[in-house]
């Protein structure tokens, strides 16, 4: 254990929103907007994504993203060199588009990123409901640090949320974003999750919310329609969550690297550490 509590720290708005398995579930809703960018899928299909047991390389990846979070320094740093390593070898010519890609392309990482931003605050608005303006934009300005890390310049990142969602709107209207095949197996993921998945039951609830939720334009994309019907299951839905996750044990309501942060805590007498995040990445 060490006493290094990273970049972030548990008095950081990044830990307060990250430790939250509901905001986790906002990653399936991130990832299948990340998938509706042709040249962003085209270099995940070049790693592989679909073959050797991709849910569980969508966790690993997860992990690493949250070794950046709750890791040490030196373990955020090692996290995210395993990610440029990655990005460093993948490139090419999208056969969908035309268009050349590149896994290290500022603009490419930065629509990866908005989504992430994106999702975790509209899961914890939805879910948890913490936080007002000046956290949200707390947030915002400490994942910034994260990007830069993945070797997004800061320079290119609106600086405030709104101008991040701004940014994400003009996205969505440049055409650029489609239902790919490539895409629409990644939603394929969401609607039938592996038999070898944990939670898979729960994972088919975090599906529906993730489709819910996606901008109007993405959500006519993947073919999913919202009636009144299914627009009140869903705000039911949340509103339960939201009125019922204070009650949840730890173990349900927080992801592994912040229990892991709280059990060494307990073991120092309140002398906290943090856990080598990293660890859980393996």
């Amino acid at each position: 254990m060490t006493q290094d509590a990273g970049y972030f720290g548990p008095d950081s708005v990044s830990w307060q929103v990250h430790r939250e398995v509901t905001v986790l579930f906002g990653g399936a809703r991130a990832v299948l907007m990340q998938a509706a960018h042709p040249l962003v899928i085209a270099g995940a299909r070049e790693t592989g994504f679909y073959e050797r047991n991709p849910w569980k390389r969508l966790q690993r990846t997860l992990m690493l993203t949250y070794a950046i979070t709750f890791g040490s320094k030196a373990e955020a740093h090692a996290a995210a060199d395993r990610i440029n390593e990655v990005h460093a070898r993948i490139k090419g010519v999208d056969p969908v588009t035309g268009l050349a890609y590149d896994a290290l392309d500022p603009q490419l990482l930065l629509w990866v990123h908005s989504c992430l931003v994106d999702s975790a605050l509209l899961f914890e608005a939805l879910t948890v409901g913490r936080l007002d303006g000046a956290g949200r934009q707390r947030f915002h300005e400490e994942q910034m640090l994260a990007a830069e890390l993945v070797r997004i310049p800061r320079e290119v990142i609106p600086p405030t949320v709104p101008e991040l969602r701004a940014h994400m709107q003009g996205v969505i209207e440049s055409g650029i974003l489609r239902a790919t095949d490539s895409a629409r197996s990644v939603a394929e993921l969401f609607h039938q999750p592996p038999r070898e998945a944990e939670w898979r039951p729960i994972l088919r609830g975090v599906s529906r919310l993730a489709f819910a939720t996606l901008p109007p334009e993405l959500r006519e994309m993947y073919g999913i329609s919202m009636g009144p019907a299914a627009r009140t299951t869903v705000a039911v839905t949340f509103a339960a969550t939201r009125l019922l996750r204070p009650l949840l044990p730890p173990r349900y309501r927080y992801i592994a690297p912040y229990q892991d942060w709280r059990r060494a805590g307990a073991r120092d007498g309140g002398h906290r550490g943090t856990k080598r995040a990293s660890a859980t990445a393996e």
